[in-house]
C-alpha cells in the first residue's frame, strides 16, 4: 500500500495537500481584508462625497474616472516591473509591502475628512469658503492616496496567486477567491450599509486597521519560489521608452489579444452605469440604505452559494463559452429592466435578476485571463486588459454622468445604457472564441507569444 503523499507544484514551489490548505488560508485571509475594503469603500465614499453637493458629472469624474485614469499607467508599470523583478522576497511581495501603507493612509484620511474639513474652514474663514468645499479638498487628497495604493495592489494580488498556487488548482482557488469577495459583500451590505451615511468615519478607520493587518500578515506568511531570469534578448528594455515599446508590442500586436481585451472590457462596462448610480436610483424610489444593503446582502449570499458551481462550469466548458452565455443573458435583463421598473417592487425584481446574472458572469469568467494570456508574462498581459478597462472607464463614466444630468437624473436609463454596451461586448466575445479555436481550442490551446524583435 502506497504511503506517498500527494504533491502539488508551481514552478520551484512544492506543496503537500496540507501545505496547499495552509497556502489557501493565508491567501484567502489577505483576500478577505482586501475584499472587505473593496466592497465597502465605493459605496461609503460615494455617499459621503454626494452629500457634499457635487453633480453626477463630477461624481463620475472623481469616483470612477480618476481612479481609472491612474490605472492606465500605474498598473502597466508595476506589472511590467514586477514580472521582471528578481529579489530575496520574490517578485510580487516586495511591491505589496510598499503599497499597503498608502491604502492605510488613504482610508485614515477619508475617516478624518469631516473633521479636517471643519478645521480648514476655520483656518481660512467661514465667509471665504464653504464647509462642503473644505471637505471635498481633504476627500480628494485622501482619495488620491488611497487610489495610488489600491491600483498597485490590485495589479499584484492576482499575479501573486498565479505565481504560488499550484496550476492544477488555480480554477478552484479563483472560485474560492470569488466566494471570499462575495462573503465580504454580504458582511458589509447586511450589517454595515445601514450605517454608511451616519458612521462613515468609523467604517473607514476600521477598514484601515483591518487592511493593514491582513495584507502584512499575508506578505509575511506566503513565500514565493525561484523564478527563471527574464529572457535575455534584443528586446530587453534599456530605458523607459524601450520598456513602453516592448509592453505595447507584446500586448497588442496580435489581433487575438486585442479582441480578447476589448471584448472583456465591454462586457465589464455593461454594468458601469448601474454600479455607479444604482444607489441613487434606489434612494429616489424611496428605499432606505439599510433596506438596500440587506437586499444586496441577500443577492451576494445567493451568488456565494452558486460560485463553486460556476467555477466548475468554467473549468468544464471554458470561460469564453460560459462568458458568452452570461453576457447574452445580462444584455436581455438590462434591455427589459429599463422599461419594467416603475416602483420599489419592480426595482427589486429587476435588480435581483441583474445582480445575480452579473455576479454569475464575473465568477464564470474569473479565470478568463489565466486561460487566455501567456503564464510567463501574465501580470503584464493582465495589466494591459486592466489598462484598457480603466482608460475606457475614464472616457465612458463622465459621458454617462453627463447623459444622466441632461435627462434630469432619471436613473432608470442606467439599465438601457448597459444593454447597449453589453451587446457590443457579446459580438466581440464571439470573435475571441473564433481565435481561441484557431490557437488549439480546449485540448491543444497554447497562448501565442509575439516573437522577440530582432
Amino acid at each position: 500500500m502506497s504511503t506517498e503523499k500527494k504533491v502539488w507544484t508551481n514552478g520551484t514551489l512544492t506543496y503537500t495537500t496540507a501545505g496547499v490548505v495552509v497556502l489557501f488560508c493565508w491567501l484567502l485571509w489577505g483576500d478577505f481584508a482586501w475584499g472587505l475594503k473593496e466592497r465597502a469603500v465605493s459605496f461609503v465614499a460615494g455617499l459621503m462625497v454626494k452629500s457634499y453637493g457635487i453633480s453626477n458629472f463630477w461624481y463620475a469624474v472623481l469616483i470612477t474616472a480618476y481612479p481609472c485614469f491612474t490605472n492606465t499607467f500605474l498598473m502597466p508599470a508595476i506589472s511590467f516591473w514586477s514580472d521582471r523583478h528578481r529579489g530575496r522576497l520574490g517578485r510580487r511581495i516586495p511591491f505589496l509591502l510598499f503599497t499597503t501603507p498608502f491604502v492605510v493612509l488613504g482610508l485614515t484620511g477619508l475617516s478624518l475628512t469631516p473633521v479636517l474639513g471643519e478645521w480648514l474652514q476655520g483656518m481660512i474663514g467661514v465667509e471665504k469658503i464653504s464647509l462642503n468645499m473644505c471637505r471635498l479638498i481633504f476627500f480628494a487628497i485622501s482619495w488620491a492616496i488611497l487610489d495610488f495604493g489600491t491600483t498597485l495592489t490590485n495589479a499584484l494580488f492576482i499575479a501573486l496567486a498565479n505565481d504560488v498556487v499550484p496550476t492544477k488548482l488555480i480554477g478552484r482557488f479563483l472560485a474560492m477567491f470569488r466566494m471570499m469577495s462575495l462573503c465580504c459583500a454580504v458582511i458589509f451590505n447586511y450589517w454595515l450599509m445601514g450605517y454608511a451615511e451616519t458612521h462613515a468615519t468609523y467604517i473607514f478607520a476600521g477598514l484601515a486597521v483591518f487592511y493593514g493587518v491582513g495584507l502584512y500578515s499575508l506578505c509575511l506568511k506566503v513565500k514565493e519560489g525561484q523564478y527563471p531570469p527574464p529572457a535575455e534578448d534584443s528586446s530587453k528594455p534599456r530605458n523607459l521608452k524601450d520598456a513602453i515599446k516592448i509592453y505595447f508590442r507584446e500586448c497588442f500586436t496580435l489581433p487575438y489579444y486585442r479582441w480578447a481585451i476589448i471584448g472583456f472590457v465591454l462586457c465589464r462596462h455593461s454594468v458601469l452605469a448601474v454600479n455607479t448610480y444604482v444607489i441613487f436610483y434606489a434612494k429616489d424610489l424611496g428605499m432606505t440604505m439599510d433596506r438596500f444593503g440587506k437586499l444586496l446582502a441577500m443577492i451576494f449570499l445567493g451568488a456565494f452559494v452558486l460560485s463553486f458551481l460556476w467555477g466548475w462550469l468554467a473549468d468544464k466548458f471554458h470561460p469564453i463559452r460560459v462568458g458568452i452565455c452570461g453576457i447574452g443573458v445580462l444584455m436581455l435583463v438590462q434591455a427589459l429592466g429599463g422599461f419594467f421598473i416603475t416602483d420599489i417592487t419592480t426595482f427589486i425584481i429587476v435588480y435581483v435578476l441583474h445582480e445575480t446574472v452579473i455576479m454569475s458572469f464575473n465568477t464564470l469568467t474569473a479565470s478568463y485571463p489565466q486561460r487566455i494570456f501567456p503564464k510567463a508574462l501574465f501580470a503584464q498581459y493582465n495589466s494591459a486588459l486592466e489598462m484598457v478597462l480603466a482608460l475606457s472607464a475614464v472616457l465612458l463614466a463622465p459621458v454617462i454622468g453627463k447623459i444622466l444630468d441632461l435627462l434630469g437624473s432619471n436613473y432608470r436609463y442606467i439599465f438601457t445604457i448597459g444593454s447597449v454596451i453589453g451587446f457590443s461586448g457579446f459580438l466581440c466575445m464571439l470573435m475571441v472564441y473564433k481565435y481561441f479555436l484557431k490557437y488549439g481550442g480546449d485540448k491543444n490551446y497554447v497562448a501565442p507569444e509575439v516573437p522577440a524583435k530582432k
